[in-house]
């Protein structure tokens, strides 16, 4: 007869709870699951028994496969993210490019003597003189930054009426008053960094997208890529497109108008580019195909990787498939095989190339092309006669964004589907535009009140000690051309300067007679100082004064505020340049919100002097 076991039988079946995440959680839940289920065989669960030591063990097994499901959970959404490598995947999902420094750009005056010629309107610039100075060029500024000339320089250029584009005054003069030798001069964009080459390569290994890495940081152009047998490989956004946009100068009666002309050119040769925001190295990605192959389809053919099952067969010998044989098309591109692929880029770029007005005084490395009937000597004298200099600064040079911009970007473009509809998309969109364009620094949108289907973009850049300044028309020139494409043919954008407000901040407080009053204003300046930081502010966001008066209460030893004011500093005052816009504080400040005109921004220009405290 077999026996009855009436503990079990009344023993209660324990709910097991599935909401236990940490080691403490774990080892109470096994704890009382041992005691009911084991309790008969293993009595001893105190610190040291063999009891503890397996809780222990399952506690431990439990807490770390707990950790990691929800880390890899934590891991896939772009707001909770913080391993660099998925963010950097997830920002990329998004449809942003991770960019590095941004060059700054700035026009050169380029000028040189040249022999006068008479004519029958007058003396003019002997034209046989006037050379060409070749895109390349390098110019230095005081602070040993690199400007490079962008495009070819032609001074013998003439406009639809047959006048010199150059402009020329007269440098000398004989004894009858008549030139002799014309100073003659053209502006030239110009932008920062450092053009090199690399050769890369490659043997007889036909596996699909071969990947290099630049040994530069901070690459913003890729400007030519060019195998040993002249094909050359052109930048796309993704490797199924097949054509690209190229820009040709245009020769036409109306170039007045439109300086180039975009024609489309055929991509089989061509790549994708991969930055990292831990190192900014750049990464190339060729295509998967080999040159030797003929597509007549536009699309692989599956029936190429298909079993054959046509025909009333009853048994067909064994196929292997390989997915992978698809990528040996065209369609994805070409790969490099058996040669050597050269790389001609442009890296560098950041804050600091924003250098001040005429401090580009110095030609680096000259590239010139002259008439060849022109003597050696005469050439070698007008090389020796250029001058260089920038009237204006050199701005557009940013730092290279830090992961949580390029989050903060990523979040807002997702969404766009490579086109503008809402102001998000539109903020989202300018601040990828690629580096070697240029970067603004701050971004504003309101609403045209004019008209309905127009949006107007407020832009600002800094310098390179950090200070508000007016975007150059070259950037917003850039910036227009790169949203255009991705605006609704029906909406308009106007990109206008923002106005920089430069403000003072004075105060008087009381303070506890057993501090130290230096020391104290001291603090509350440092604190102040932060919170002003131009870093924290925006296009159009106004100042909470009441957040000054709490900053400046909370600070150790302030007892109470006697007065405090806002008011605008323009002008030059002990060779402080402030910006000359007035701004009214009293009418601007409603129920303690002080806010800028619209498309303005604020501006502590020099804390340690425009923030002033004093103790009473």
């Amino acid at each position: 007869m077999s026996s009855f076991n009436i503990k079990k039988s009344l023993q209660q079946k324990r709910q097991r709870s599935f909401l236990t995440k940490d080691f403490d959680g774990f080892k109470s839940e096994m704890l009382k699951y041992a005691g009911l289920y084991y309790g008969d065989k293993i009595k001893d669960f105190t610190p040291g028994s063999v009891g503890s030591l397996l809780l222990d063990f399952v506690s431990h097994v439990g807490d770390v496969t707990s950790y990691y499901l929800d880390h890899q959970f934590t891991e896939t959404n772009l707001e909770t993210a913080v391993e660099t490598k998925n963010l950097e995947r997830l920002i990329r999902l998004a449809g942003v490019k991770i960019m590095g420094a941004s060059p700054a750009f700035v026009e050169i005056n380029f000028t040189l003597k040249i022999d006068a010629q008479r004519t029958s309107s007058g003396f003019v610039p002997l034209t046989v003189q006037l050379p060409i100075i070749n895109s390349g060029t390098k110019c230095s500024s005081t602070t040993g930054t690199l400007f490079e000339l962008l495009d070819d320089l032609d001074f013998s250029e003439l406009d639809l009426d047959g006048n010199l584009l150059a402009t020329y005054t007269t440098y000398s003069s004989d004894s009858d008053g008549n030139p002799t030798v014309f100073l003659v001069t053209r502006k030239g964009l110009c932008s920062s960094g450092t053009i090199t080459e690399e050769k890369f390569t490659f043997g007889s290994s036909t596996s699909s997208f071969k990947t290099v890495s630049l040994s530069s940081g901070n690459v913003n152009e890729i400007i030519r890529v060019v195998d040993t047998d002249l094909n050359e490989y052109f930048e796309v956004e993704s490797l199924s497109h097949d054509v690209v946009y190229k820009r040709v100068s245009n020769l036409g009666n109306d170039r007045r108008d439109v300086s180039d002309s975009l024609v489309t050119v055929p991509a089989p040769y061509r790549f994708i580019t991969r930055s990292a925001v831990s190192n900014n190295i750049t990464t190339i990605v060729f295509g998967s195909g080999l040159a030797n192959t003929l597509d007549d389809d536009i699309l692989p053919d599956p029936s190429e990787v298909s079993i054959p099952l046509f025909g009333d067969r009853k048994t067909f010998s064994s196929v292997s498939i390989d997915p992978n044989s698809i990528l040996g098309s065209r369609s994805l591109g070409v790969t490099p095989v058996n040669t050597t692929v050269t790389i001609r880029y442009r890296y560098g770029g950041g804050l600091n190339n924003n250098v001040s007005s005429n401090t580009i005084k110095k030609v680096s490395t000259l590239s010139t092309k002259f008439s060849s009937g022109l003597s050696s000597s005469k050439v070698s004298l007008i090389r020796s006669s250029i001058t260089v200099d920038n009237p204006n600064e050199a701005l557009g040079g940013e730092d290279a964004p830090t992961i949580e911009n390029l989050r903060a970007i990523a979040l807002n473009f997702r969404n766009s589907q490579n086109r503008i509809v809402s102001k998000e998309d539109l903020i989202a969109r300018s601040l990828i535009m690629p580096a070697n364009f240029g970067r603004t620094f701050r971004l504003g949108i309101r609403e045209n009140t004019v008209n309905p289907l127009s949006s107007l973009l407020y832009v600002v850049n800094r310098d390179k000690d950090g200070f508000l300044k007016t975007t150059p028309d070259v950037i917003k020139r850039n910036l227009a051309t790169y949203i255009n494409q991705f605006r609704l043919i029906s909406d308009a954008v106007d990109i206008l300067d923002a106005q920089i407000i430069n403000l003072k901040l004075t105060y008087n407080v009381v303070l506890d007679s057993r501090v130290d009053r230096t020391s104290t204003l001291i603090n509350i300046n440092n604190v102040l100082k932060n919170y002003l930081n131009i870093k924290n502010f925006q296009i159009d966001q106004p100042i909470m004064t009441g957040d000054i008066l709490n900053l400046i209460l909370n600070q150790d030893g302030v007892l109470s505020i006697d007065r405090y004011s806002f008011t605008t500093i323009n002008g030059t005052i002990e060779e402080r340049i402030y910006s000359n816009i007035f701004f009214n504080v009293t009418a601007s400040t409603v129920r303690g919100v002080m806010s800028p005109p619209q498309g303005g921004i604020f501006e502590i220009k020099y804390p340690d002097s425009d923030i002033i405290g004093n103790a009473v």
